[in-house]
């Protein structure tokens, strides 16, 4: 998408990625949303379907056109973001659990998004293992909580990070939008963003072939269309072949030029 001038000093500069990997269908979605009427607010989505052939790809679907319904309605000036971002996860958790009803299949979606407003303000919203991460040029500033089975073992101690991502239930859930019981969601507010700071939000068919470390150097170095071009590219190279379905929506804070 174009850079949108702002009114405080900053432009914001976005790309999106995606790519089917080694699977047969392509369940994931992303998006990077424009306010129709406000410089400087943004919007980053990405959802990650299951359940079936055509299943996770409706549910994901559904995430990204009622995101796209509801941030073309919203009024910063009267409304806060962190209530666009709940009332995006409830209604998609209640489309999606519709869509079930009607079908055979079992639709079920991951949400992770962030809103950029022009004050330099971040919301961010997340449902199961999508994430969200934070980077004040290469440094992790903070990234979500994945609602995992893994995610739980290592809070309690139980497994490293390292050894979460290559444990064999790291894929199980504890939380999705179209489950019977409402989905548990973690948001967050943050303020004051700074110039070089970098928003994304991404798949886990992207983030488990990255260390922090890595994903911060590249999203430091290179703006964020080559970013998210290297960033697939190189897991798709780490893949060798296994790899999942992956997204990913980067927006970066630059100085006006």
């Amino acid at each position: 998408m174009p850079s949108s001038p702002t009114a405080v000093g900053f432009r914001l500069t976005a790309a999106t990625g995606t790519h089917r990997g080694d699977r047969a269908y392509q369940q994931d979605q992303v998006a990077v949303i424009a306010h129709p009427r406000i410089a400087g607010c943004v919007m980053g989505i990405v959802a990650d379907g299951m359940g079936g052939k055509s299943g996770g790809r409706k549910a994901a679907d559904q995430v990204i056109l009622t995101a796209r319904q509801l941030f073309e309605r919203f009024s910063p000036e009267d409304e806060l973001p962190t209530e666009l971002l709940n009332q995006i996860l409830a209604e998609a958790h209640l489309m999606i659990k519709l869509t079930a009803i009607s079908a055979e299949e079992e639709p079920h979606s991951t949400i992770a998004g962030f809103v950029v407003t022009a004050d330099r303000c971040a919301h961010w919203i997340h449902s199961g293992d999508s994430r969200i991460y934070w980077f004040r040029g290469a440094r992790l500033v903070k990234r979500s909580m994945d609602h995992s089975y893994v995610q739980r073992l290592v809070d309690e101690g139980q497994l490293t990070e390292a050894e979460a991502s290559s444990h064999p239930q790291s894929n199980l859930l504890t939380a999705c939008l179209g489950t019977v019981q409402d989905p548990t969601s973690t948001s967050e507010r943050f303020e004051a963003l700074e110039v070089g700071d970098t928003l994304m939000c991404c798949s886990d068919g992207l983030w488990h072939y990255f260390t922090a470390q890595e994903l911060g150097s590249v999203l430091y170095s290179l703006p964020p269309r080559e970013a998210a071009e290297l960033l697939v590219s190189k897991a798709r190279q780490r893949a060798r072949g296994g790899g999942d379905n992956l997204s990913l929506a980067i927006v970066k804070l630059e100085n006006l030029d």
